[in-house]
């Protein structure tokens, strides 16, 4: 059968618009809307047969009950709903009345034509509507990862949700105060509350002091807000590549970290007022740097990062220790696999389990016969504390071990959070102010 044959063979299952009709052949002469195709399919029709050119009104189309005629109402339903939201990117979805959805499939099934020939209105629907909607609004479609996406429920009418996708700062941070913890700690013992239920009803927490938290400051406290204030989001959430201890600094290069902004208002802040703010804001006890827009994908390199990292550490021994054994000890480190049962300062948070991890580089000197300066090089995931004082024998070989004398890290800094560069250099994963 031809083409004509089978158009034919669809007007003859009832009155039909143009778009529903050019829609099963939607593989046929690209460049052609549906609606084109259709109408040219119905007027070689009419010449070839010699009769009256009599189109369908789509609100007569036993198919798409109106539906095709108002792509233009949508799309600007659409835009009025996106109005007040910054965004480039979009896209459109479609709720579609399970009735029309089974018209869709009868119209091929009666008129003998294969049941995935074409398209299906609802993807007519989304692209034509979606058309309109980058027209009207001055931004693109993007099927991936858009940062809104509207759903049309043509279920209920005009009816228009709009999902607004999270934004995303990445960048690196210095903590140069001790006792700062990454993200916020919320107290265990209130819950995060701050409160308390004593005998004449609330009073505040003994172990936070009403505050909610065990630590007044955070690096996400100090972050985290400002981002979602300058991208005017309902909330911010902070991903660290791994972290530092509480009681550790983390220095020069920093640590990189993606802050996830949700329901942001407006995408594109100046990153380079906004590291500035935040930089005077924390006075010294924080430091960011590098902060650049980024993509989805940022969130995912930063938390799967397999980092290696420097430390230096001050170390104290309970008894005097002598400079040839120290560097032997060293010596025997340097290059070791070690083996490291769950410390017992993180069991309560993480599986028992024994974890090999690697010492690529190490080096100290003596300060005293009881203190030591310690640099060391490790595999991402080595407890470096525990390696100094051997957590009661979890830890093999470890400095307390091989010395035979207790030791203790008194002071912790991660000098370096080394990885891929790559991972966070390639431009795809980020985006244009």
């Amino acid at each position: 059968m031809t083409v004509l044959d089978d158009a034919r063979a669809l007007l003859e299952t009832g009155p039909l618009c143009d778009a529903c009709l050019g829609r099963p052949f939607s593989d046929r002469s690209f460049g052609l809307t549906n609606d084109e195709r259709g109408r040219a399919l119905r007027t070689t029709i009419a010449l070839e047969d010699d009769t009256d050119y009599d189109p369908t009104p789509s609100e007569d189309c036993w198919v798409c009950e109106g539906f095709c005629g108002e792509y233009d109402e949508w799309a600007e339903r659409v835009a009025e709903a996106v109005g007040d939201i910054h965004f480039e990117t979009y896209q459109v979805g479609t709720r579609t009345p399970p009735l029309i959805e089974e018209n869709d499939v009868l119209l091929r099934e009666d008129a003998g034509l294969d049941e995935d020939a074409g398209e299906l209105f609802k993807s007519e629907f989304n692209r034509e509507v979606g058309k309109r909607v980058g027209q009207k609004t001055d931004t693109m479609v993007d099927f991936e990862r858009p940062d809104v996406l509207a759903l049309l429920n043509l279920e209920r009418e005009g009816d228009v949700e709009i999902q607004v996708n999270p934004a995303f700062v990445y960048g690196r941070y210095r903590k140069l105060e001790r006792d700062i913890p990454q993200t916020e700690w919320p107290c265990r013992e209130c819950g995060g509350s701050g409160k308390d239920l004593g005998p004449d009803g609330e009073i505040d927490c003994d172990h936070c002091g009403g505050s909610g938290y065990l630590y007044d400051d955070s690096v996400e406290g100090y972050v985290a807000p400002h981002v979602r204030e300058a991208m005017e989001g309902e909330e911010a959430v902070f991903h660290g590549a791994g972290r530092e201890d509480v009681d550790a600094l983390m220095l020069e290069r920093g640590r990189p970290f993606v802050t996830e902004v949700k329901e942001p208002g407006f995408r594109s802040p100046d990153v380079e007022a906004l590291e500035a703010q935040i930089n005077e804001e924390a006075d010294g006890s924080v430091e960011v740097e590098g902060l650049r827009l980024a993509t989805h994908e940022m969130v995912e390199r930063v938390k799967e990062l397999e980092a290696s990292k420097t430390y230096r550490m001050d170390v104290e021994f309970a008894e005097p220790v002598e400079n040839g054994a120290f560097e032997a000890a060293l010596a025997e480190l340097e290059g070791a696999t070690i083996e490291q049962y769950t410390p017992e300062r993180v069991d309560h948070r993480r599986a028992s389990l024994t974890r090999t991890r690697e010492v690529y580089e190490i080096e100290g000197a003596l300060e005293d016969d009881h203190h030591a300066d310690i640099e060391l090089h490790g595999a991402g995931g080595l407890y470096v504390k525990e390696l100094v004082s051997s957590d009661n024998g979890r830890t093999e070989p470890s400095l307390a071990g091989l010395l035979g004398v207790d030791a203790e890290v008194t002071a912790l800094d991660v000098l370096d959070v080394e990885g891929e560069e790559e991972a966070f250099e390639q431009d795809e994963f980020f985006r244009d102010g």
